[in-house]
């Protein structure tokens, strides 16, 4: 009897041993993942040879794996773990997007993304160490190899390249998508407000010094009173990839435990199941080989096929074959990719034709309702004709995604000048440059041109600058057309809160005036560096238009430029330029200058009448104190056909308003 129990009770000491072992909230070991229970969701799961993947070979999917043990915070004075990761892609040097592990409030992130998101949002409530293997621009990356320290916001509070330190002082690079297994320590010193995190390659000594280092207090982080989990997120782009984790050690006040390399999975690299069903048959027939030919000369016919009916004959010269586009931008590879939005991914391409560098925008349409009367759109538009127009090129359609080219504009946009510390100063002369431009080719779009277009998104960052600094519109994505003469008709509320008239929203009209308004905070925009609304700023100064229009009644209206300016500035054009601004967002369509008049007055073929800064208090206060809005929503994509031109792309905006 007492041999049996023995045994019952060795059985059950060697299976924890195997699997984990943990002392309650303090620590755990994992060498490999059998009979592990954890907390995955998304396309994270465990596999029969006991490793943790957390994302499949499938594109733009996340996954998210957490240990089901809670942790007090105001009970953490330090901790640790050390975890085994493998990215494994089914294509040599090409990846995404990447692991993080992270302490979080919860086991469910809501509103977690995949691709550069990680499988979290760009502003969060957790700790993280990420392992990016892809760079993206708008969340500040430095490479697409690198290691960083997040702390509510996926843009890294310090970041490095992927690597480790020798005991002498040398730093050696490693590739986070070689496939090759490698080991992250992450240790949290609350004594200090440490957190180190280093790494090395496979069953690798744990280097002396840390990769990098970083202050952070978590009992200001989470609060003092909370709880956290402990856990991983991943997610995949374009690239079909599988982020693996083979063994994981965690604990509490003290050093995690070593992970045993014995005895972790393996991990499989990924074969060619073609190569290895198909070789021997292939090495012995001809006609089998001939078939495989003819099998991937039908395959790239399918990667490259797109959509053409009978009545898209005639817009031939608009159209650009996919072929062409996939090679500019070297397979639409994420390190051509420039620009990402509600409306798609814009990338940066150059065209065999010697028509040089283009920006290709990837739209998505799930409807070819109106799709004729909407590629006829394209076509018209493309034959504007502006130095301040952004040209559109042509267009693709494939699949369920409509393509457009467009010149490329090498300065990138104005809002990045504006408000991204890292890039040089815009000197007065220089923004005087672009209103001026903008103004002319917003004057070309109302009365050159023989239709009369409605741009209804004008902003800065739709106003991309050239190599030489110039000023163009761009991104015609909610513009309206109509023949000179007719009236406008109504459509849903679209475009950029801040920049939207106040009669929109009661009248639901697209005009002139309208566009002119959102000029009007436009100049406000590029002469402050504001935002017209800034959700940071006091109430007092939420508002643009209302933080000028006090300075004017003050007498200092010019001190409300761009005090990084430092005087360098002509008065009187910084006058013209934020009096000009007020009046255009006068809350009365009616008291608003036409863009002839406002090309007048930046001319100064015209004085702009002195007006007192009441006239313009007593127009807009109407709207600034009845306006409620409720919902604020980037990237927000419409699908309908009466939407107008690019009726597919961005609406950035929905507002209520009870006046």
């Amino acid at each position: 009897m007492k041999t049996t129990v023995f045994n019952t009770l060795l059985l059950i000491l060697l299976f924890t041993t195997a699997t984990a072992t943990a002392s309650p909230g303090q620590s755990f070991l994992f060498n490999g993942f059998h009979g592990a229970s954890l907390l995955v969701n998304g396309a994270a799961e465990i596999t029969r040879a006991g490793l943790l993947r957390l994302t499949q070979d499938l594109k733009e999917v996340q996954g998210h794996a957490f240990h089901p043990t809670q942790i007090h915070v105001d009970k953490i004075s330090s901790f640790s773990t050390t975890f085994v990761f493998a990215v494994a892609s089914k294509y040599a040097n090409l990846s995404g997007h990447g692991i993080t592990f992270l302490l979080s409030r919860t086991t469910r992130i809501v509103g977690s993304l995949p691709s550069q998101y990680l499988g979290l949002k760009r502003r969060n409530n957790v700790v993280a160490v990420e392992l990016d293997t892809v760079q993206d621009l708008d969340l500040k990356d430095i490479n697409d190899n690198h290691v960083g320290v997040d702390i509510k916001s996926l843009i890294s509070v310090k970041s490095t390249s992927a690597g480790y330190f020798t005991n002498q002082g040398r730093f050696k690079n490693l590739s986070l998508i070689s496939g090759d297994p490698m080991q992250l320590w992450v240790d949290y010193d609350g004594i200090k407000k440490r957190l180190d995190v280093t790494l090395a390659p496979g069953e690798s000594v744990k280097p002396e010094i840390p990769l990098l280092s970083v202050r952070v207090d978590m009992s200001k982080e989470f609060g003092s009173k909370s709880v956290v989990y402990v856990g991983f997120s991943s997610s995949t782009g374009s690239i079909p990839t599988s982020h693996y984790i083979l063994g994981w050690s965690f604990s509490v006040d003290g050093v995690a435990q070593g992970i045993d390399f014995s005895r972790l999975p393996s991990l499989l690299r990924p074969k060619s199941r073609m190569l290895l069903i198909w070789l021997p048959v292939i090495l012995s027939s001809v006609a089998i080989t001939v078939a495989v030919v003819v099998a991937v000369m039908v395959y790239r016919r399918r990667k490259f096929a797109e959509l053409l009916e009978d009545w898209e004959l005639e817009y031939g010269p608009n159209r650009f074959s996919y072929r062409d586009l996939y090679v500019a931008t070297k397979g639409f590879r994420e390190r051509e990719l420039v620009g990402v939005g509600g409306f798609g991914r814009v990338y940066k391409g150059v065209l065999r034709d010697g028509r040089g560098e283009v920006a290709i925008k990837r739209v998505s349409h799930e409807s070819r309702q109106g799709m004729r009367e909407f590629v006829a759109e394209i076509a018209s538009v493309k034959r504007l004709r502006h130095q301040n127009i952004v040209q559109l090129l042509g267009y693709c359609r494939r699949k369920g995604e409509l393509i457009l080219v467009y010149d490329y504009m090498s300065n990138g946009s104005l809002d990045n000048f504006l408000f991204d510390p890292n890039k040089p100063l815009l000197s007065w002369s220089q923004r005087f440059q672009v209103i001026k431009g903008v103004a002319s080719g917003l004057l070309y779009l109302h009365e050159g041109w023989e239709q009369l277009i409605v741009h209804r998104d004008i902003k800065s960052s739709n106003v991309l600058l050239d190599g030489e600094m110039n000023g163009r519109l761009s991104d015609f994505g909610l513009a309206r057309l109509y023949d000179h003469g007719t009236g406008p008709h109504t459509t849903q509320v679209v475009g950029t809160l801040g920049y939207l008239a106040p009669e929109l929203t009661k009248t639901g009209k697209a005009t002139t005036a309208t566009d002119v308004y959102a000029f009007g905070a436009f100049l406000l925009e590029v002469a402050c560096a504001r935002r017209p609304i800034d959700p940071r700023a006091s109430p007092t100064d939420l508002s643009l238009s209302d933080w000028v229009l006090d300075h004017w009644r003050r007498g200092l209206v010019v001190e409300a430029v761009d005090a990084r300016l430092e005087g360098d500035y002509a008065t009187e054009e910084v006058e013209l330029v934020l009096k000009l601004g007020l009046l255009c967002v006068h809350a009365v369509a009616e008291a608003r200058p036409s863009m002839r008049q406002v090309v007048q007055f930046l001319d100064r073929d015209v004085e702009i009448t002195e007006l007192s800064p009441d006239y313009i208090y007593v127009g807009m206060s109407g709207l600034d104190h009845c306006m409620g809005f409720n919902e604020y929503f980037m990237s927000y994509a419409m699908t309908s056909s009466n939407q107008g031109f690019l009726h597919s792309s961005v609406a950035e905006s929905r507002l209520s308003v009870g006046c």
